[in-house]
């Protein structure tokens, strides 16, 4: 059988489909190559969210065939679900275009297209398609000891700047039973940190019962008596489940991290994203948050540039900003998406205006997050070990407080295996990462 190699583009749900995607081959036969070079077929599992990461997924495309003409390059994920035809039809670098809608129907595609049966297009409708389930992984693309659980598919939220519910379609709830599954089975592979990922996990199960069953299924988690860690992301923060506060204040193993992507403080931007939120209400939130866990890192996103978004408008993000003293901070610019409410909308920002404002929010969160990080200085933690530098006697660690990929990281003062758990204590903040001591480090 031919050998593949994915080439991963977009966010951690994306992701989890692109480890899926391999099990899925991996289990029909197919090798998985460690680089394209050495792969008969590349996949590369798009992203179809804004426009740069669509720029970035065709170019992907491109460079890949121009390099290697002899291969087949596949077009999978969330740009080929939503725009399937235009990529068949305009991209003929693509041997294939399969979209996300069924993982299941991807191996037997691939054989053909391996095995010269021409052009193959494979984008099922997402409204077809039953909640996601659990699917054994073989291959990780995170660090090692750590994965991603997705727990529900699609989007109800209809924010009018998003495409999600394009590309993915509406809000389907994993089953609690399959999920706990999963997370025992990766726990006997040795996972140690499980990371929870949806769209909005604050309606998980909202398409089941009719409200958001994610305490149940924290509950439900807290039954696996092993060591783990367990992470929680974005949480739509106009319908934050105030019910996990005490579920994960109990269980150590329960990262008390929140991911809530508020995009805004202006009641009429917020009003235009089709989110029901205020700087008022979002203050409040994070205040409850931190009465109850008072050590809890808050993670947001903000959304610069809406169409109408005056200047006094952005001055009450500033505000905003000043006031909720958040722990970590992404800044996006927007990005104009076809098919949404929010395309046609008049008075856009000027691009220019745009990145103007998300650097000036950018430059304004440095010191914020500097001053945030140093409570952490003379803690001891648990750090999942990423890299090491064996020549520098040095390793790159995770904490609880620090999310995959996109927070700072910690600098161990040892050499150490990568997806070792180890205990150390945090000496300094240097910008956004921290210095630690090693500790202790189990037997291996």
């Amino acid at each position: 059988m031919p050998t593949f190699y994915i080439d991963q583009h977009g966010c951690a749900k994306n992701q989890v489909d692109g480890e899926e995607i391999s099990a899925r081959l991996i289990d029909a036969g197919f090798s998985a190559a460690s680089s394209p070079e050495d792969a008969d077929v590349i996949i590369v599992n798009t992203c179809g969210f804004i426009e740069e990461a669509k720029k970035e997924s065709i170019g992907a495309i491109v460079d890949l065939k121009r390099r290697w003409p002899e291969k087949k390059v596949i077009a999978a994920g969330c740009l080929s679900q939503r725009y399937s035809e235009a990529l068949f039809s305009d991209l003929p670098e693509a041997d294939g275009v399969f979209g996300n809608g069924d993982l299941s129907l991807i191996p037997e595609a691939v054989e053909k297209i391996a095995h010269g049966a021409g052009r193959i297009l494979l984008a099922p409708p997402q409204q077809r398609v039953m909640p996601p389930s659990y699917y054994p992984r073989r291959i990780f693309f995170d660090y090692p000891g750590t994965a991603h659980i997705k727990i529900t598919e699609g989007c109800s939220n209809h924010c009018s700047y998003c495409a999600i519910p394009l590309i993915r379609g509406e809000l389907r709830s994993r089953d609690r039973k399959d999920i706990v599954a999963e997370a025992r089975a990766l726990i006997d592979k040795g996972i140690y940190e499980l990371v929870l990922v949806g769209q909005d996990l604050g309606n998980y199960g909202k398409d089941i019962a009719g409200r958001c069953m994610l305490p149940e299924l924290l509950s439900s988690l807290a039954e696996i008596h092993e060591n783990f860690r367990l992470r929680v992301l974005y949480i739509h923060p106009d319908h934050f489940p105030y019910e996990i506060l005490p579920i994960i204040k109990a269980d150590s193993r329960f990262a008390p991290y929140f991911d809530l992507p508020f995009q805004h403080a202006s009641r009429a931007v917020l009003q235009r994203m089709n989110r029901q939120g205020s700087a008022e209400r979002y203050l409040e939130l994070i205040q409850r948050i931190r009465a109850e866990l008072p050590m809890s890192m808050i993670r947001s996103t903000f959304l610069v540039g809406f169409p109408g978004e005056t200047e006094a408008d952005f001055a009450a993000l500033l505000d905003f900003q000043s006031a909720a003293q958040l722990d970590w901070l992404g800044t996006f610019a927007y990005s104009r998406e076809e098919n949404t409410p929010a395309y046609s909308m008049k008075n856009r920002v000027p691009k220019a205006v745009a990145q103007k404002r998300k650097t000036l929010v950018e430059e304004a969160q440095v010191a914020i997050t500097a001053a945030r990080l140093k409570r952490f200085v003379g803690t001891h933690d648990h750090f999942i070990v990423e890299e090491s530098f064996d020549h520098d006697e040095l390793s790159i660690g995770r904490g609880w407080m620090q999310a995959p990929e996109v927070d700072g990281v910690t600098l161990i003062d040892a050499a150490l295996k990568p997806g070792s758990v180890v205990e150390a204590r945090i000496t300094s903040v240097n910008g956004v990462d921290f210095g630690a001591t090693l500790e202790y480090t189990p037997a291996p």
